[in-house]
């Protein structure tokens, strides 16, 4: 059979086929993994371990403790005084009796000692009375000593050496007011004067008495105006407060000639009053 007899094959089947191997084609290259870039490697890193200083020691502070709990002290029961019966004592005696004229005898006795104690209702106030006033007595001496204490009844005796510096004390301040007090030394009289002034425990005045005025008048005035100026004194030491009611000081006003030229108060060296 010759060429032009085979049988005529249509064209559109190769179409197809080529289509269809060039959309596989297609596919498997677009289906192809991409080839990894290569990125440049991340420099090495190197470490070297040193040898670790020792740290500082820290001191810690050490807090207290909880203070001990004290321990709760022992009660102390109250002593309680028994009497212990000695062995071999003979039992107590019962109650005496007593006859009828016994018991008359001993209220008639009683009888007559309580009407003595009607008869003397105020003795120990009378006592008490009458030791006050010796004590007033004996402070109301004029011609004996130049300081005199009103003493309180039954007490202890006043120290020497606190009652001078005391009496030292005195002195000092009416010298001080002294200062503040105008006196004119042409009216100071020619006779002897003396007063006595009586203090208080506390320093306060109790009293300001002209035994002698003389012819001193000018000069009594002015030594009133110098003790009304130092008032309060100082108060009566503790010994002295004790003892003493007041405290009793008698001032010598002198002329000229007796030696009293000189200004100002000064205690006497005899210890003496005027």
């Amino acid at each position: 059979m010759s060429f032009s007899e085979m049988p005529h094959r249509p064209r559109s089947l190769e179409w197809a086929i080529a289509l269809s191997l060039a959309v596989h084609g297609m596919v498997l290259f677009a289906l192809r993994p991409a080839t990894p870039v290569a990125t440049p490697s991340a420099p090495r890193l190197e470490a070297s371990l040193g040898k670790r200083e020792a740290a500082a020691p820290v001191d810690i502070p050490v807090l207290p403790g909880p203070a001990p709990a004290a321990s709760p002290r022992p009660r102390i029961r109250p002593k309680v005084l028994t009497a212990q019966k000695r062995p071999g004592l003979p039992a107590l005696r019962s109650a005496p009796r007593w006859s009828a004229a016994e018991k008359a005898e001993m209220d008639r006795f009683l009888g007559e000692l309580s009407g003595e104690a009607r008869d003397r209702p105020g003795l120990a106030r009378r006592s008490l009375a009458m030791a006050e006033e010796l004590g007033r007595h004996q402070a109301s001496q004029e011609d004996g000593e130049a300081v005199t204490l009103e003493r309180l009844p039954d007490s202890p005796p006043v120290d020497p050496f606190s009652l001078e510096m005391y009496l030292d004390s005195l002195v000092k301040k009416l010298n001080r007011s002294a200062g503040f007090v105008r006196n004119d030394p042409r009216s100071k009289g020619v006779q002897t004067a003396a007063v006595r002034i009586r203090l208080n425990p506390n320093g306060s005045l109790a009293g300001f008495q002209v035994l002698d005025a003389g012819d001193q008048r000018d000069e009594i005035a002015f030594i009133r105006a110098v003790v009304e100026r130092a008032v309060p004194f100082s108060p009566f030491p503790p010994d002295l407060r004790q003892s003493a009611r007041t405290l009793s000081m008698f001032i010598c006003i002198l002329p000229a000639g007796a030696g009293g030229g000189g200004f100002g108060f000064t205690r006497n060296p005899g210890g003496r009053g005027c």
